[in-house]
C-alpha cells in the first residue's frame, strides 16, 4: 500500500494505525471499490478491501476512532466489525437493516447454503425448461405451470441476488447482484404479467404439437435457467475459493493446543495461549514445542518439517534455539520460551501471510477503478438496448431478449475475483514451501528485478566455521597442533574458537587462561611432565606475544587467505608449530540455486565483508563470475553497493540475514531475508525464507512471478468477456439462459486458473 498512501494529502499530523475489519454483505469488485472509496474520504486514511477473505485492511491517523471507520462502511451498506476488539462497535452495533443484511449476505455466500438453493433450483429448472423449450411435452395452460414451478426459483433461490441488490438500492447505488436481479426479475414479472394479459395464451397447446415461441412471449425457463446457473457458479466458487485459503488455516493450525509447564519443580498443564515469556516447557518425545525458546535440559532431534519443509531431524541441545511448532522426536527436552502467543515464528508467519492476503497488487486496482463504475454503464446500455430495439423494429420480444441478455452477460464477477483468489493461492502455496510474501506489491517488484545481490555468510555459505586442514612445521605433527590448539579454544566463546574445539575431541589440561577480543587466546598446557605456554590466533596476536615469523610462514599464510581460508597460528613457547585452516563452508545446493537464478534471468552479485581472497573462493565454488564479487564491504557499504547498482538502471533484489544486511535489505528493491536470521533483516525484507535455504530464492521468484501472471491472465479473460460478450448480448444474438451460463463459467475460470498455482514446485 504504499504508493496509495504517497496520494493522501498531508494534511493529518502524527503516526497511522492500522485497522483490520471483518466486511460482510460484499459481492463483487464494485463493492470493493465502493468500500475502498467511502473509506478514503475520511481524513488520512487509505484501505485495501479483499472480496475473497471479506477483509479490510485500513491505515487511519489516531483522531479517527474505530467507530467513525464502522460507521462508514455501514452508510456504504455493508456489515463490519473490528478484528480483535470485542469491545468495541463493530456489527454488532450496527443499524438493524444493514447488520441483518451483511450477515444473512455472508452466510447466504457459505458454500453449503449455496449447495441448498442451487438443489433446489436445479430440480425445477429442468422442467421448467423441458415444458417450456420442448413442445412434445406441453399441455394446455403450461404456462401456469411454469410459472408456479419457476417461482421458488427467482425468489428463495436467488434471494442472495435480491438481497444485495436491495440493499445497495437502499444507499443509491448498484454492484453485480443488480444486474442479476434485475434480468431475473425482468424475466419472471414480464412473463406473468403476459400470461395474465392473456390467460388463454397456452391453453391450446397439445402434447406433440409445435406452437410459436414468439405468439406466448414467455420467459419463465431464463429466469429460472439464469438463477440456476448463477448459483452454481457462485457454489463452485465458494468452494473453490475455500480450498485457496487452506493453506493459511493449516499454517495456522501446526500451533500447539496445551504445554506442560515446570512451576515450583511440578509439571502442570496450562493452554498455549496462557504461556508466558520464561515459563520452562517440558517436550516429551512426540509432542510439539508451544513456544519459541532456548533448550536449558535436554537433548533430542526436532522434527522442522511441517513448520519449514526441512525433512531431516534438527539436532539440539542445552543452549540451542528452538521453534514452536515442530516436533520432539526422541529424548525430552525443557525449553525456556522466549516467544510466546503473538510472538511466535508461527504467529508472525501467519501474520505476513494474512497480510499478503489482504492486500492488493498494483495490477488490481485498475480493475477496482473499472468496476466502481461499470455497472452504472451496464444499466445505461441495457435500457438503450431495449430502447432501441422498439424504436428500430417494434419488436417487443426481440428488445426484452437482448436487454435481458445484456444484463445477465455483463456481471462482473471474474473482475473481483482474478487477484484474489490467485493471491490467496499463490502466497499459500509459498508458506507450504517455507516461503513468506509480505505483500501484494513485491508480486509486481519480482517482475522487473534483473540483479540478485546475496550476502555471504548464512545465505552463500553455512555460516558455520570448520577446519579444513592443519598444516604442521617445526616438527610437529598435526594431531599435536590440534590438540594443543583445541585444548586452548576450548575455553573461548568466539565462532573460531568453536570451531577448532569442535574438531577433535583431545583436550590437555590448562591453566593461565586469557583471552583479546579479536586477537586470539594464550594458555598453559600441560601434557605429561611438561607444561608449554600456548598462543592461538591472528599473526599481531603472535607477535604481541613474542612469537617471531619466518618469511617463509608468511608466504604460507598468504596463500592459504587465497584459497579463501580463515587462518589461525599456533606457537608453543614462542616458536610458530602450524597453521589451521577454517572455513565457512558453501551451502550444498548454493550452485544450484545460482544456476537458477540465471535461469531465471538474474545476474548474481556475492556481497560480504570478508576479505577477496576468500570472497573470490567463495564465488568460484557457487557459480558466481569473479567480475561479480563485492568483497570488505562495511554494512553501510553495502547499501552503497545496492544504490550504487539501482543508479546503473539495475532493479535489485538483496539476500541477507544479518543486522548488518537490514539497511540493505530495505534499500532494494525487493528484499529477501532467509529465516535464520535477525529480527532486524526479516522485518526490513519483502520475502522471508523460512528455512534459510539458498535454493529456495530462486523459488520464491519464481512463484512470485507465476503468481502475478495468473493474476494478469485472470484480468486479461475477465475483461475480455465482458468486451465482446455485451456487444454480441446487445446485438440480439446471445439468449439469456446462455448468457448466465457464460457469465458463471468466467467465474469458476478465473478461479479455477488461480487454483492451478497449488501445484506449483511439484
Amino acid at each position: 500500500m504504499a504508493e496509495t498512501r504517497a496520494a493522501v494529502p498531508d494534511r493529518v499530523a502524527g503516526p497511522l494505525r492500522t485497522l483490520e475489519l471483518d466486511i460482510t454483505g460484499m459481492t463483487c469488485s464494485s463493492c470493493v471499490s465502493r468500500v475502498e472509496r467511502k473509506l478514503g474520504r475520511l481524513d488520512g486514511v487509505d484501505a485495501s478491501v479483499n472480496l475473497a477473505l471479506e477483509t479490510a485492511t485500513v491505515h487511519a491517523p489516531e483522531d479517527v476512532s474505530d467507530e467513525e471507520i464502522v460507521e462508514t462502511v455501514e452508510k456504504a451498506g455493508y456489515g463490519a466489525a473490528v478484528r480483535h476488539a470485542p469491545g468495541r462497535r463493530g456489527a454488532q452495533d450496527a443499524p438493524a437493516m444493514d447488520r441483518v443484511a451483511g450477515r444473512e449476505s455472508s452466510s447466504l455466500r457459505s458454500p453449503e447454503a449455496l449447495r441448498r438453493r442451487l438443489l433446489v433450483a436445479a430440480a425445477l429448472s429442468a422442467p421448467v425448461f423441458v415444458i417450456s423449450m420442448l413442445p412434445g411435452f406441453q399441455f394446455p395452460h403450461w404456462g401456469w405451470v411454469v410459472a408456479v414451478l419457476s417461482l421458488p426459483v427467482v425468489t428463495w433461490a436467488a434471494w442472495p441476488f435480491h438481497r444485495s441488490a436491495a440493499v445497495n438500492a437502499r444507499h443509491l447505488t448498484s454492484t453485480m447482484d443488480t444486474l442479476v436481479s434485475l434480468g431475473v426479475s425482468a424475466a419472471y414479472l414480464f412473463s406473468l404479467w403476459n400470461l395474465l394479459r392473456e390467460p388463454a395464451m397456452t391453453a391450446g397447446a397439445m402434447p406433440g404439437h409445435a406452437m410459436d415461441m414468439a405468439a406466448h412471449q414467455l420467459y419463465f425457463e431464463t429466469g429460472a435457467l439464469v438463477t440456476a446457473f448463477l448459483l452454481l457458479g457462485r457454489w463452485l466458487e465458494a468452494r473453490a475459493k475455500a480450498r485457496s485459503g487452506e493453506a493459511l488455516r493449516a499454517l495456522l493450525e501446526l500451533g500447539a493446543k496445551d504445554a506442560v509447564v515446570l512451576r515450583d519443580g511440578v509439571e502442570t498443564p496450562v493452554p498455549a495461549d496462557r504461556l508466558r515469556r520464561g515459563d520452562r516447557i517440558v517436550v516429551r518425545p512426540g509432542e510439539k514445542i508451544a513456544a519459541d525458546g532456548v533448550v536449558v535440559e535436554g537433548r533430542s532431534a526436532v522434527d522442522t518439517s511441517l513448520l519449514t519443509g526441512e525433512s531431516l531431524p534438527v539436532e539440539v541441545e542445552t543452549g540451542d534455539a528452538v521453534t514452536g511448532a515442530t516436533i520432539n522426536t526422541n529424548g525430552r527436552l525443557v525449553v525456556e520460551a522466549t516467544r510466546v502467543g503473538s510472538e511466535t515464528t508461527l504467529a508472525r508467519m501467519g501474520r505476513m501471510v494474512a497480510q499478503a492476503q489482504a492486500g492488493k497488487a498494483p495490477v488490481a486496482r485498475l480493475a477496482d477503478r473499472i468496476s466502481g463504475v461499470f455497472v452504472p454503464v451496464v444499466l445505461g446500455i441495457a435500457l438503450l438496448t431495449l430502447t432501441g430495439w422498439l424504436v428500430l423494429t417494434g419488436d417487443v420480444h426481440a428488445a426484452f431478449v437482448a436487454a435481458v441478455s445484456v444484463l445477465v452477460i455483463a456481471c462482473p464477477c471474474a473482475l473481483g475475483l482474478a487477484t484474489p483468489t490467485a493471491l490467496l493461492t499463490g502466497t499459500g502455496r509459498g508458506a507450504q514451501l517455507g516461503i513468506l510474501i509480505k505483500s501484494a506489491e513485491v508480486l509486481e517488484d519480482t517482475r522487473s528485478v534483473d540483479t540478485v545481490v546475496l550476502d555471504k555468510t548464512g545465505t552463500v555459505t553455512s555460516g558455520r566455521l570448520s577446519v579444513a586442514s592443519v598444516v604442521p612445521v617445526s616438527g610437529y605433527s598435526r594431531e599435536q597442533v590440534l590438540d594443543l590448539a583445541a585444548s586452548v579454544e576450548h575455553h573461548s566463546e568466539h565462532p573460531i574458537a568453536r570451531a577448532v574445539a569442535a574438531a577433535t575431541p583431545h583436550r590437555l589440561p590448562v591453566s593461565g587462561f586469557d583471552s583479546a577480543p579479536g586477537g586470539g587466546v594464550r594458555a598453559r598446557v600441560t601434557d605429561g611432565m611438561h607444561s608449554r605456554s600456548v598462543v592461538v590466533g591472528r599473526t599481531t596476536w603472535l607477535t604481541e606475544n613474542g612469537v617471531r615469523l619466518a618469511g617463509s610462514h608468511l608466504e604460507a599464510l598468504r596463500r592459504a587467505q587465497e584459497g579463501g581460508s580463515t587462518t589461525i597460528l599456533v606457537a608453543v613457547d614462542g616458536a610458530l608449530v602450524g597453521f589451521v585452516d577454517l572455513r565457512d563452508t558453501v551451502k550444498e545446493d548454493a550452485r544450484e540455486a545460482i544456476g537458477r537464478l540465471v535461469d531465471l534471468g538474474l545476474r548474481p552479485v556475492l556481497l560480504t565483508g570478508d576479505n577477496e581472497p576468500v570472497a573470490r573462493s567463495v564465488a568460484a565454488e557457487a557459480g558466481i563470475p569473479a567480475s561479480d564479487v563485492v568483497a570488505d564491504v562495511s554494512p553501510a557499504g553495502k547499501v552503497a553497493v545496492v544504490r550504487d547498482l539501482q543508479d546503473d538502471g539495475r532493479v535489485v533484489a538483496m539476500v541477507g540475514d544479518g543486522v548488518n544486511d537490514a539497511a540493505a535489505l530495505a534499500q532494494a528493491d525487493l528484499g529477501i531475508a532467509m529465516g535464520s536470521g535477525t529480527d532486524a533483516a526479516i522485518e526490513a525484507a519483502d520475502i522471508t525464507i523460512v528455512r534459510s535455504d539458498v535454493g529456495s530464492v530462486p523459488t520464491a521468484i519464481a512463484l512470485s512471478r507465476r503468481t502475478l501472471s495468473i493474476i494478469k491472465s485472470n484480468l486479461f479473460w475477465a475483461f475480455a468477456y465482458n468486451t465482446v460478450a455485451i456487444p454480441v448480448a446487445a446485438a440480439g444474438l446471445l439468449n439469456p439462459v446462455v448468457a448466465g451460463a457464460a457469465m458463471a463459467f468466467s467465474s469458476v475460470f478465473v478461479v479455477l486458473n488461480s487454483l492451478r498455482l497449488r501445484g506449483f514446485g511439484r
